[in-house]
């Protein structure tokens, strides 16, 4: 017997699809996000050191402050996330946004979170092995046949890092967006954060090496920079989602509580 299908949602209907945009689009993101934080730079800076000192403090917890802080991460980024779009709505908006997180799909944003983690540890693991068992060789090897083998394994190791954590990072760009904004199931969200970035690998490609200028140009004055940075990014986020997956839904004055 033939099951009925008609009613069945499809994603295209359930979320946002994501699309390609040109490259110069990058530089609209980042102007939005400049605008964004000067249409609130109080709050924004308020925000921003109350993420950054929470962060530090769960950071330097013994063993698991790492951990925590993969795990808090995107639960707090998308209290600057909801800062941006209602800012961007021309709504008021005040410090206490910053943990609408905690209050609007706190479940699921800590499972982003845990994947980040898990996907964190998975690199490592997978970088360590390759360049563990080139290094073993070399040792085997001996000589200078071996220690040039044991160099190219530690690169390659640390290459195959950078290219899984690279991964990890588009994984996150949109993913607390999509679970905040469209009720999106944590491991969905990272695979079409994923799908987002990769059709749009030039656009950000070049934000990639911009913001990485800025980063270290905010690091120069004792990281004070990173005050302004930091809410600047999240806009950055912000805009790009809305540019790539289509404008947000209708948000509620007041978050519902969500797990």
């Amino acid at each position: 017997m033939n099951q009925d299908t008609s009613t069945r949602p499809s994603r295209s209907w359930r979320h946002p699809e994501p699309h390609a945009v040109g490259a110069r689009h990058c530089i609209d993101w980042l102007s939005s996000g400049w605008r964004l934080f000067m249409g609130a730079p109080g709050i924004w800076l308020l925000q921003t050191l109350l993420f950054m000192a929470i962060l530090f403090a769960v950071g330097v917890v013994p063993l698991l402050g790492w951990a925590v802080v993969l795990v808090a991460f995107p639960v707090l980024s998308a209290g600057m996330l909801w800062t941006a779009a209602e800012t961007g709505a021309g709504r008021p908006v005040k410090v206490s946004g910053l943990f609408i997180g905690l209050r609007r799909h706190a479940g699921n944003l800590l499972m982003v979170g845990i994947f980040y983690l898990l996907g964190g540890l998975l690199a490592g693991l997978v970088g360590a092995l390759v360049g563990g068992s080139a290094a073993l060789t070399g040792y085997v090897l001996g000589a200078l046949a071996g220690m040039g083998l044991t160099l190219g394994g530690v690169v390659l190791g640390s290459a195959v890092f950078m290219v899984l954590w690279v991964g990890l990072i588009m994984a996150l760009w949109f993913a607390p967006a999509l679970v905040l904004f469209h009720d999106v199931a944590p491991l969905e969200a990272m695979q079409l954060s994923v799908e987002a970035c990769i059709r749009n690998v030039l656009p950000f490609s070049l934000m990639a090496v911009i913001l990485y200028v800025l980063i270290w140009l905010a690091m120069l004055p004792a990281g004070l920079g990173m005050l302004v940075l930091v809410p600047v990014m999240a806009g950055t986020v912000h805009a790009s989602y809305r540019d790539v997956f289509g404008d947000l839904p209708a948000l509620p004055e007041k978050p519902a509580t969500e797990g």
